[in-house]
């Protein structure tokens, strides 16, 4: 569970779990496919709304399509194997930036799902301890990588004076064994290594050590359509925002066992349920905003770190990738 779940029988199977039993009772809806990765954090305001009817209330029969990744998601809807997709930012300006025709129209997360941390062994416990040390990240370019960087600069270390082990998506192990200094985890493997004797040295899904290391929010988790199909689709994406901002506001609201009750059981299987709705509890009001609107601000702190890290040209607007007339926008 350190990044995306990949599970295949999930991905295969999970949109007719979440469909299952509606049947009939949904004829008359507007049907749309969406596709997103399964992480279970991200997942969260999206199964809500499933489970609990929300985007029934608004005449929507959702399918929901697990994939494995934002840029798998995002291929899906370019190649109109759907019709929305649910992704980090980070894969969607990449997308874009490649030339996908694509416009991101509402926002359901506002923080990365990313921690830095040391191992048990490592005697790092603030950023300019990396340098000269080896940090573990997924793979190099990756949101982890980009976001580490963006870190480092904030701080006022030089990133090439620190090393990068690309080690898949499970740090978990590799730290714990001391193989790397430090790297940069999910939930709930960020729990799992601090049981062990390992520290947190930058969570940035905690709202406070955001704004402390990055200035604010981070803009995260938001729905892209494609670009020629906005017109027609306004009434069902401002459907869409309606469900899923009633689904916001439970996840605020909720009793963690609650919201985690929501989750199919067939992406927890094999983990620990307690752990997990622990993690919910802890972050649940930092990471999920209330509203869907587009935060501008939140959005232009990825723009910069993909800048700073190569990724983008200084000159690029995030202006260009986002419609805010949809929900509107703040920032």
């Amino acid at each position: 569970m350190d990044c995306c779940v990949d599970r295949r029988k999930v991905v295969q199977g999970l949109s007719g779990l979440a469909l299952g039993g509606l049947g009939l009772a949904q004829r008359g809806r507007k049907r749309i496919k969406l596709a997103f990765c399964s992480q279970l954090l991200c997942i969260i305001p999206y199964e809500v709304a499933q489970r609990r009817g929300y985007f029934a209330e608004e005449g929507l029969e959702v399918e929901l399509v697990y994939a494995r990744g934002g840029a798998q998601a995002l291929q899906f809807l370019v190649g109109r194997a759907v019709d929305y997709a649910a992704t980090s930012l980070d894969a969607a300006l990449q997308a874009y930036q490649k030339g996908a025709p694509i416009v991101r129209v509402l926002s359901t997360g506002r923080l990365p799902l990313f921690a830095l941390a040391a191992g048990p062994r490592s005697g790092v416990r603030s950023l300019p301890d990396l340098q000269g040390k080896t940090v573990g990240i997924s793979a190099l370019g990756n949101a982890d990588h980009v976001l580490l960087v963006y870190l480092l600069k904030k701080a006022g270390v030089d990133p090439r004076r620190v090393q990068y082990a690309t080690l898949g998506p499970n740090l978990y192990e590799a730290l714990r064994a001391g193989h790397v200094e430090a790297g940069m985890v999910q939930e709930p493997a960020l729990t799992l290594l601090k049981e062990a004797g390992g520290r947190e040295i930058v969570n940035l899904m905690d709202l406070k050590q955001a704004q402390a290391h990055l200035g604010g929010a981070y803009e995260f988790m938001g729905v892209a359509v494609r670009r020629e199909e906005r017109e027609v689709r306004l009434a069902e994406i401002r459907a869409m925002a309606r469900a899923l901002e009633k689904a916001l506001r439970f996840v605020h609201a909720a009793d963690a066992r609650l919201i985690a009750d929501t989750l199919p059981k067939a992406l927890i299987a094999g983990g620990d349920e307690e752990r997990l709705k622990a993690v919910i509890q802890r972050y649940r009001k930092d990471l999920f905003p209330t509203s869907v609107r587009i935060d501008l601000e939140a959005a232009r702190r990825v723009v910069e770190s993909q800048v700073e890290a190569g990724l983008l040209p200084p000159s690029f607007k995030v202006e260009s990738l986002f419609d805010v007339e949809v929900v509107g926008a703040s920032g």
